[in-house]
């Protein structure tokens, strides 16, 4: 009885998985240009790829994001999560409005966040005002644009996983914290030796998926920014959407995107690593 369903699953895999992967790896050694071509080219677009500055400035560009975005992601989905871990009154209706920017569409989100962040008539700069502080051009300046996507992807992040958090929370054993007051932990050490603990692997899973997610930036860069100013907010993949989808070089596109998986598959097992190294040994 289990093949009737486990056939049309591993059907449905290979069609939506499997087969547009092997295509797209097949592609990245052509120089297909959608409309004509595609011969065979061998490691052509990979040579050429790793003499492409601007790809490689793009890998900066979000290894700079990640670095601050993902800790970020996890201290305040943390902190909001242990704010919201309490049995009071009216209690669900605050997680409910700090979740509500998750539902909200990134494109959509970021095309109101281009208002807030207008440097003449944007709420923000207007907010500074009043205390006296002239606001920049937060996506107009270099040195803004990128901190800019950064605190509009953490406003719309942060609830998803402050939602794992509090579920990690309320899987904590409550004799653990009964134990440790009777021998008089303070709440910082209760954290850290409980709270913190048992929560590593939540923590492995919400910085695992920042990580995929933080290097597979697209939408925030897109409609925020453009990849400007000066190219320090493009990413890898809005390379690959102006290189396969704006200028017809999809092979070559499809050759950055692999490249692009394996970075992401490095990435995640140096996490996986991080997190088995701080495992305390029993």
């Amino acid at each position: 009885m289990a093949y009737v369903f486990i056939t049309p699953t591993l059907l449905l895999f290979a069609i939506f998985t499997i087969i547009p992967v092997v295509m797209a790896l097949y592609l990245s050694f052509t120089n297909y240009d959608v409309l004509s071509r595609m011969d065979w080219v061998a490691l052509d677009n990979y040579k050429r790829l790793f003499k492409d500055s601007l790809y490689w400035t793009t890998f900066k560009n979000v290894i700079f994001y990640s670095v601050i975005f993902v800790p970020l992601n996890i201290l305040m989905s943390l902190g909001l999560a242990m704010l919201m871990n309490f049995k009071r009154f009216g209690i669900r209706l605050f997680r409910t409005f700090n979740y509500l920017p998750t539902l909200t569409s990134a494109v959509a989100a970021a095309t109101v966040w281009i208002w807030l962040l207008h440097p003449e008539f944007g709420l923000v700069n207007s907010m500074l005002g009043w205390f006296g502080i002239t606001g920049p051009a937060w996506l107009a300046q270099t040195e803004t644009a990128m901190p800019s996507i950064i605190m509009v992807t953490l406003w719309q992040s942060i609830g998803s996983n402050m939602v794992i958090y509090i579920a990690g929370l309320q899987g904590v054993p409550d004799y653990l914290y009964e134990s440790a007051k009777l021998d008089g932990a303070s709440a910082f050490a209760r954290f850290r030796y409980i709270t913190w603990p048992q929560l590593r692997p939540t923590t492995f899973l919400i910085s695992t998926m920042a990580i995929i997610g933080a290097l597979q930036l697209f939408d925030q860069a897109f409609v925020l920014t453009q990849g400007g100013p000066g190219n320090v907010t493009k990413t890898p993949v809005y390379l690959i959407y102006q290189q396969g989808f704006k200028q017809l070089q999809m092979g070559y596109a499809s050759a950055q995107a692999f490249v692009l998986a394996i970075a992401i598959l490095i990435f995640s097992l140096i996490n996986m690593r991080i997190n088995k190294a701080e495992e305390p040994v029993v």
